[in-house]
C-alpha cells in the first residue's frame, strides 16, 4: 500500500514535470518558425533590392506602394523573380519532406528520383519534335523558347510519367527503399539518354533551347506562371499539412499506422501524386532546379526533429528562403553574368548528398 502510494505521489510530480518540457519543446519550434519567416522576409527584401541597379530600402518601399520610375522594375521585374523564387523553392522543399516519409528513405527528393530528367526530356520533345523550338537572342540575352507553354505542358507531362513509374515500382514486393532511389537514378539515365538521342538529330537552335531551358532560372517567372505555381502550392500544401498526423503515425511503420485508421496505400499514392504536381508545374516554367527538396527538409529536422507538424510548414520556409539566397549568388558572383540558379543550387546539394550517403550507410 505504502508503495502504491508512493508511485502516485512520483506521477504527481512527474506529469507537471513532462507537460513543461513538452510545452519548453513546443515554444521553441515556434521560435524556429518565427526565425525562419523573418529570415524569409529579410531575404526578399533583399532579393528586390538588389540586381542591374540596386535600390535602397525607402526606394523598394516607396515603389512598391506609389508610382515611381522604378515601380516597373520591382513590381514586372525583381517582384516576379522573387515570387517565383519563393513558391518554387517552398513547393519543392515540401515535395522532398514528404517523399522522403512515403518512401522511407531520406534520399528521396525530386531530384533524385528522376523527375527534373523526366520533365527535361519532355521539354525536349516540345522543342525539338513539337517545334516549339523556334529561338532568338535580344543583344547579350540567352536564348528565348517560344511556345512556353507547350514546352511547359510537356515538361510537366513528363514529371509525371517518371512518378507513375516510381509509384508502380513502390507497390511491388521486396521493393526497398534503396531499391527506389536506384531506379530514379535509373530512370534518370533513361531520360537523360533519350534527351540526348533527340538532341543529336535538332538544329543548333533547338539543342540550344533545350539546353537553356534545362538551367534553373528565376527570370522565367511572371506573374501568370506564378498564379498557376501559386494554386498548385496551395492545394497541395494543404492536403500535405491536414495529414501531417497521418505522416508521424507513418514514421513508426506502415503495420502500426494502419493500427491507427491510416490508409497507407492512399496516403502514398495521394502524396506522390501531389508531389509530381507541384514540382512538374515548377521545373515545367523555371527548368531544373535540384537539391533544394533534399537539403531544405534535413536543415528542418536538425533544427525541430522529425515532427511533421512542423516539418510541412518550416520546410516551405526554409526552402523558400534558400533558392533565394541561391538566386541572389547566381546574380551577383559573376556580376553583370547573371548565373542559372540551378549551378548554384547543385554545388550546394552535392556535399550534402554524399554526406547523408555516407551517414545511411554507417547506420
Amino acid at each position: 500500500m505504502e508503495k502504491l502510494n508512493l508511485q502516485i505521489q512520483e506521477l504527481k510530480f512527474t506529469e507537471p514535470s513532462l507537460k513543461a518540457q513538452y510545452l519548453k519543446s513546443i515554444y521553441g519550434k515556434v521560435l524556429v518558425g518565427i526565425f525562419l519567416l523573418i529570415l524569409l522576409l529579410g531575404v526578399s527584401i533583399i532579393s528586390i533590392a538588389i540586381g542591374s541597379l540596386n535600390l535602397t530600402l525607402k526606394e523598394v518601399f516607396t515603389a512598391l506602394f506609389t508610382e515611381t520610375e522604378k515601380s516597373y522594375i520591382v513590381w514586372n521585374i525583381r517582384l516576379t523573380r522573387t515570387v517565383g523564387a519563393i513558391l518554387a523553392g517552398a513547393s519543392l522543399a515540401v515535395a522532398g519532406a514528404v517523399m522522403q516519409n512515403v518512401l522511407k528513405n531520406p534520399l528521396a527528393s525530386p531530384f533524385t528520383l528522376g523527375v527534373s530528367h523526366g520533365a527535361a526530356f519532355g521539354a525536349a520533345f516540345a522543342i525539338i519534335i513539337l517545334g516549339a523550338g523556334h529561338t532568338h537572342s535580344f543583344g547579350s540575352e540567352a536564348v528565348t523558347v517560344f511556345k512556353l507553354y507547350h514546352v511547359a505542358l510537356s515538361a510537366f507531362l513528363g514529371a509525371l510519367l517518371t512518378v507513375i513509374l516510381i509509384l508502380l515500382l513502390s507497390f511491388l514486393k521486396r521493393v526497398t527503399s534503396e531499391a527506389i532511389i536506384l531506379a530514379g537514378v535509373a530512370l534518370s539515365s533513361l531520360f537523360g539518354s533519350a534527351t540526348m538521342f533527340l538532341q543529336y538529330f535538332a538544329s543548333d537552335f533547338q539543342v540550344a533551347a533545350t539546353v537553356f531551358w534545362t538551367f534553373g532560372d528565376m527570370g522565367k517567372a511572371g506573374w501568370t506562371e506564378n498564379k498557376i505555381m501559386f494554386f498548385a502550392f496551395i492545394l497541395c500544401f494543404l492536403f500535405f499539412l491536414l495529414n501531417r498526423w497521418n505522416y508521424n503515425a507513418m514514421l513508426w511503420g506502415d503495420e502500426i499506422a494502419k493500427s491507427l485508421g491510416v490508409n497507407i496505400k492512399f496516403l502514398r499514392v495521394s502524396s506522390m501524386f501531389l508531389s509530381a504536381l507541384i514540382v512538374s508545374v515548377c521545373i515545367a516554367f523555371l527548368g531544373i532546379i535540384g537539391f533544394v527538396g533534399l537539403i531544405s527538409p534535413h536543415l528542418v529536422r536538425f533544427l525541430v526533429g522529425n515532427d511533421y507538424r512542423f516539418l510541412i510548414p518550416y520546410s516551405a520556409l526554409l526552402g523558400a528562403a534558400l533558392l533565394l539566397v541561391s538566386d541572389l549568388v547566381a546574380r551577383t558572383v559573376m556580376a553583370p553574368t547573371v548565373l542559372p540558379v540551378g549551378i548554384i543550387t547543385s554545388f550546394a546539394g552535392a556535399p550534402l548528398f554524399f554526406y547523408l550517403l555516407i551517414r545511411k550507410r554507417r547506420l
